[in-house]
Order: C-alpha cells, then sequence, then structure tokens
C-alpha cells in the first residue's frame, strides 16, 4: 500500500481513531449521502455482494466496518441465522440499529462495537465474513486480514466491496475529476464535512486493488482470489476462500 492517508491531517490521533471519530461525525448523513455520491449504485453493488455470500449457504456471518448496516441487512436474505454487524464508530452502529428494529430483524442482526485489527472472536467462528467499503480505513491492512482469517471457518468465504480506480480511459479521468473535485464538495454541501470525503477519495486513490490486493490475500493465506470490477471499475468485488 502506498501513503498513508488520514482523514484529519492536522490531528495527532492514530488513523483508527481519527476514522472512528470521523464515522461518528458524519453518522446522520451517512446514508443519504452515500446514495447521492454513487448515484444509488452501491445499492446494486451489494447485492451482488448477497448473491455471492448466499450460493454457498451460510449459517453465520460477520459483516465488518458494518457502518450503518446496509449490507447487514441485505445478507438477511442469505438465511442465515446469526448475523454480527461490527464497527469501530459507535453513532454508525446507532443508526443501523434503528435500521434493524424497524425491519424485525432483530433476532437475526447483531451490531457491536468492536476493532477489525482486534476481533473478540474465537478462531473459526463464522461461515463467511463480508466487507463493504472498509478495508482501506484499516490501520494496519494486513493485520486486519489476518484477524478475518483467523475467524473464518476453513472453507469459508470472505466477500469484500471496496472502490477502486478504473484502469481505462475516458473512465480513469472522469473518475479522477469526480473523486478530487465533486465528491468533496458534496460532503462539503450536504455534511459539512469536506475533509472526510476528501479522505474518502485519496485513500481509495492510494489503495491496492485488483490482482494487487488479491495478491496480499494470498499472502495472509486465503485461496481461490477472485475479483469482479463494478460499474466501469469504480468498485471491486473480491472473493476469497479460506
Amino acid at each position: 500500500m502506498g501513503k498513508e492517508v488520514l482523514p484529519y491531517k492536522d490531528s495527532e490521533l492514530s488513523k483508527k481513531e481519527q476514522v472512528r471519530q470521523m464515522f461518528d461525525t458524519i453518522s446522520g448523513k451517512y446514508d443519504g449521502l452515500n446514495r447521492i455520491i454513487t448515484f444509488g449504485i452501491d445499492i446494486r453493488w451489494r447485492k451482488r455482494v448477497v448473491k455471492l455470500v448466499g450460493a454457498k449457504k451460510p449459517d453465520s456471518i460477520l459483516d465488518i466496518a458494518t457502518g450503518t448496516g446496509d449490507l447487514a441487512i441485505a445478507l438477511a436474505k442469505t438465511g442465515a441465522s446469526r448475523i454480527v454487524g461490527l464497527d469501530i464508530a459507535r453513532g454508525m452502529l446507532q443508526v443501523g440499529e434503528h435500521k434493524i428494529q424497524k425491519r424485525h430483524l432483530d433476532n437475526t442482526i447483531e451490531m457491536v462495537v468492536g476493532d477489525s485489527e482486534a476481533l473478540d472472536f474465537p478462531d473459526s467462528s463464522f461461515d463467511a465474513i463480508t466487507v463493504a467499503f472498509g478495508v482501506r480505513n484499516f490501520e494496519s491492512l494486513e493485520k486486519g486480514l489476518s484477524e478475518i482469517y483467523r475467524v473464518l471457518k476453513p472453507g469459508g468465504i470472505l466477500a469484500i466491496l471496496e472502490t477502486s480506480v478504473p484502469e481505462k480511459q475516458p473512465f480513469k479521468w472522469g473518475y479522477g475529476i469526480y473523486s478530487k473535485y465533486l465528491l468533496p464538495a458534496f460532503g462539503k454541501l450536504f455534511s459539512k464535512e469536506a475533509s472526510a470525503y476528501s479522505y474518502l477519495s485519496e485513500s481509495a486513490a492510494v489503495f491496492p486493488h485488483g490482482k494487487a490486493f488479491n495478491n496480499i490475500l494470498g499472502k495472509i493465506g486465503f485461496i481461490g482470489m477472485k475479483h469482479r470490477p463494478q460499474t466501469f471499475g469504480v468498485a471491486t468485488i473480491y472473493t476469497a476462500t479460506k
């Protein structure tokens, strides 16, 4: 991975604490703004993750960096009896808990505060683990992925949805203009947190994607890595097996 990108460049807090502070701050506006900045396409991406995971018929799923629970809620369609949504930001989880209660999924989905790099679960606890737009926020990418590997059952599936940079023109050029100028502007206009959305675009730009990320998964010990670019390459779905 390239240089470290931080949400608040003048802060003395660690990246982990800055990420927690950033998401707590924008939690109330996150869902609405997410629909705007992705034009609603993120919903379609999550459905594809659910389909890939559901094909494995998991009984237990851990959704890391669950945020406000969009993916955890969508994963209920897999028929899993236990879904745990984990996030470092309590403010995001509170929004998610309200959505879960509204959908009467309290008996299936549990939302917990936790550190993705120090998971409080025994080895081989889950049939499937998912992460949507969260791995690039790990303070130590390899440590976080190693923890995922540890708590995933042998034969279990890991599915990661993450932003990426298109490789072909003119999509690469258009993505660069959008992420550098329009995304922070949307953040400032709707949430008054331009720095948060600048971080989200900058961190995506330096994050390893495609085969480079597959290689990292392989280094951790995963097998059968595949990556599926989405919408001209602005996002990618990664799958791997323990």
